[in-house]
């Protein structure tokens, strides 16, 4: 037998013929993911779905996803600072059953993505409630509103805005690129996967070299360029995101984990963790919050312990 007549190897799969796209593109809903059921490439609302609106004047509608963790956790900074205009209702948006395109969620956020916040300050002077979404945007409003963790120096601003900017336009190559095929898709793909790693470790050498020589992104205080950034490359390197760890080596950025570990020694960073977090141990739950006590009495555990 000659060697073209030879039978293919039992063990060898067969070669799937290249992909190549059609010359217009169209939506299949059973394109496979984890997230398929919620995925579509329309906006605008699915359903009628009121929001529930709390006693205080800032109204969050979130998931602590790492993007919710933000918020929460500047939430958190501020009433530790002891501003109490920042007290807040925050109610959870599970966004694995699509209720970030319900009807009230999307009048505040019709990109229909966490989080989302609703100023009702002026309310009782007549003035119209505030929509604010993307974190970002979310974060520097508020460190406007309340004058804090926003540096007034206008150098020292610059370099907190350009690290905030920096987290906004880096963290899809981390969650949509990076995470998507390394932990959801349904399929690995080498080249995905192997194109987002180097992106991502990049990403974290940019962070590594910034963090060797300031104590902050911004420098020597705390702002809220570390609170958009920490929930996302903060989690990576201490090994709390996709699993990824031994994978992108995350040990070696030393100096991010140095600074990883002193926000999360942070107590309002521990408690912003918590807020909107429907996973994980029952103690770092609390799905909705709408007081400083909810912390020590409506967690998972404590409200399973009750009955």
């Amino acid at each position: 037998m000659s060697t073209s007549e030879a039978p293919a190897s039992p063990n060898i799969p067969p070669t799937s013929p290249p992909y190549a796209p059609p010359a217009i593109w169209t939506w299949h809903q059973d394109n496979g993911g984890r997230f398929a059921s919620i995925n579509r490439p329309v906006a605008g609302a699915t359903h009628e779905q009121a929001l529930p609106v709390g006693r205080h004047p800032l109204q969050l509608y979130s998931l602590a996803t790492p993007n919710g963790v933000k918020v929460t956790v500047m939430l958190e900074e501020l009433l530790e600072l002891g501003h109490a205009g920042a007290e807040y209702d925050a109610w959870i948006i599970p966004i694995n059953d699509g209720a970030q395109f319900g009807s009230g969620f999307v009048a505040v956020n019709p990109n229909s993505k966490i989080p989302a916040l609703m100023d009702h300050s002026g309310d009782h002077d007549g003035g119209t409630p505030v929509r604010v979404f993307e974190s970002g945007a979310i974060l520097l409003y508020l460190a406007e509103k309340f004058g804090a963790f926003l540096p007034t120096d206008m150098p020292a601003r610059a370099e907190c805005l350009s690290w905030l900017f920096w987290q906004m336009g880096s963290a899809p190559f981390l969650g949509g690129g990076f995470g998507h095929f390394f932990a959801y898709a349904p399929t690995k793909i080498e080249y995905a996967i192997d194109r987002y790693a180097m992106e991502v470790k990049r990403q974290l050498d940019v962070l590594d070299r910034r963090l060797a020589d300031s104590p902050y992104l911004a420098g020597a205080e705390y702002t809220i360029a570390d609170m958009a950034v920490w929930p996302w490359y903060g989690a990576l390197v201490k090994g709390h995101l996709y699993e990824a760890g031994e994978f992108l080596q995350v040990h070696t950025y030393t100096h991010v984990i140095r600074w990883a570990e002193q926000i999360a020694a942070r107590p309002a960073a521990q408690r912003g963790r918590k807020v909107n977090r429907a996973w994980g141990d029952p103690a770092s739950q609390l799905h909705e919050r709408h007081a400083a006590s909810d912390f020590e009495t409506r967690t998972q555990d404590k409200l399973a312990a009750t009955g």
